[in-house]
């Protein structure tokens, strides 16, 4: 449901999308001019640290889609209205013929650059593409997650949680040079260490993650399935399922799966998907979603396929979350980011409202987070994402290298992180003398 549109910033879609547009060349938040978004600097008196001022502001947990102000003091957001006064900021963003969202979550990435091959930098790819929050999916399992937690979790700009691989070396084995998965040694799987490193870092660690494909698990997939849910159940956290050329049939998988566990890669295209042989849905993928199992994309180099999603959505078959799976093979394409990933669904008929809810209210609920997270509600953190809405021809190419030509696409501007603006050295961040 739709708020209504302040009269002061009413626009047609078109006179949006065309003022969107003029502004498409500020392809990042750290294009060349972004700090013209910025007002000048002001003396602090007895109101906002900042003011993102002017754009529409689509926040699908508070059902608004309409032209709103936003106004954070001390990291938090503490209005969310029309026509906010800008004598009271100390800093304007001026978001006007741009989108405003609630910091994106991605809830499948792999930022464990360095010891995992698939890694890659979070800050680049992740806070400066708009995305404040993810979870890194299995990198790093119990023998390699105190790494991971010292030299990227504590100390990159993006809020990055994870789940823990049930295998102890995480995602450290695989790589082009060297085909073999963490889980062909089925001794690696081991519940009792993924427990305890768990219990000693329930603030960052939000679930278990298990791969399931053939080069990952061989033939024991099954097996792997059921170590790792047996973890997940002992420390009451949900399970994250990597399926797809699996040994074991997907509906087997399924019915080891509950209520808030997380299919990913579900609208990959090759064998062990969602769909039988005519492209229908499977009846096992219905009914584990009725039970509360959770669909996500998980786009990444291999999994997503536009003609099995365009079959899943035309039997009202949806993803509760949109997810990247960027990393080291696909950055540069085919997914590039977050954003690029939501845009290709815009293609796929789902409405802008609906794809920026499955990137921020949807993540939000199915993990443990922090409260605060994926909204702009007063009192929450104050992390925004500005994009244009950039209108024109725009090439999409699926995991399988099948294309679709779209006419809409998000293109990340600006990034705050609990009320600070992110920034670079190169392009410092204007701030009060």
């Amino acid at each position: 449901m739709c708020m209504g549109i302040a009269r002061p910033h009413a626009h047609t879609r078109r006179q949006f999308l065309r003022q969107a547009a003029a502004v498409g060349s500020l392809v990042c938040a750290f294009g060349q001019g972004w700090q013209n978004l910025l007002g000048m600097t002001k003396p602090m008196q007895s109101g906002f640290d900042l003011l993102v001022k002017g754009g529409k502001v689509v926040d699908p947990s508070q059902r608004i889609s309409a032209f709103r102000d936003i106004a954070i003091r001390d990291g938090k957001v503490v209005a969310v209205a029309e026509n906010l006064n800008e004598a009271q900021a100390r800093q304007v963003l001026d978001a006007r013929g741009k989108i405003v969202t609630p910091g994106l979550i991605d809830v499948h990435v792999h930022v464990y650059e360095g010891v995992a091959p698939l890694g890659i930098p979070a800050d680049p790819n992740c806070i400066a593409k708009g995305v404040t929050t993810v979870v890194d999916a299995g990198s790093a399992g119990a023998h390699t997650f105190p790494g991971f937690r010292r030299n990227v979790i504590n100390v990159v700009d993006t809020r990055v949680f994870a789940l823990l691989n049930i295998s102890v070396v995480g995602q450290s084995t695989y790589s082009e040079d060297n085909p073999y998965g963490e889980l062909l040694n089925l001794g690696y799987a081991n519940p009792k260490l993924a427990i305890r490193t768990i219990e000693r870092n329930r603030d960052v660690i939000l679930g278990i993650k298990v791969r399931l494909s053939r080069p990952i698990a061989g033939e024991h997939d099954l097996q792997a399935l059921k170590l790792a849910k047996e973890a997940a159940s002992a420390v009451g956290l949900p399970l994250m399922v990597h399926i797809g050329d699996t040994h074991t049939p997907l509906p087997v998988i399924l019915s080891e799966m509950s209520k808030g566990d997380v299919v990913t890669h579900s609208f990959r295209g090759s064998n062990g998907g969602i769909l039988d042989d005519r492209g229908m849905v499977l009846k096992e993928v219905r009914s584990a979603m009725d039970r509360g199992v959770h669909l996500d994309v998980g786009h990444g180099a291999g999994s997503f396929s536009f003609d099995t999603a365009e079959k899943a959505l035309k039997q009202g078959v949806v993803p509760g979350t949109i997810s990247s799976d960027v990393h080291q093979f696909n950055v540069n394409g085919p997914v590039f980011d977050l954003a690029t990933t939501l845009s290709k669904f815009l293609h796929l008929g789902l409405t802008l409202d609906e794809v920026i809810q499955r990137a921020s209210t949807n993540p939000a609920n199915l993990f443990g987070f922090p409260n605060g997270l994926g909204t702009l509600k007063v009192g929450a953190a104050a992390d925004v994402a500005l994009f244009s809405l950039v209108e024109g021809d725009f090439r999409f190419e699926d995991s399988l290298k099948q294309t679709r030509l779209g006419h809409q696409k998000l293109v990340p501007v600006a990034t705050v992180k609990a009320g600070r603006i992110y920034g670079s050295a190169v392009m410092p961040v204007v701030r009060a003398g």
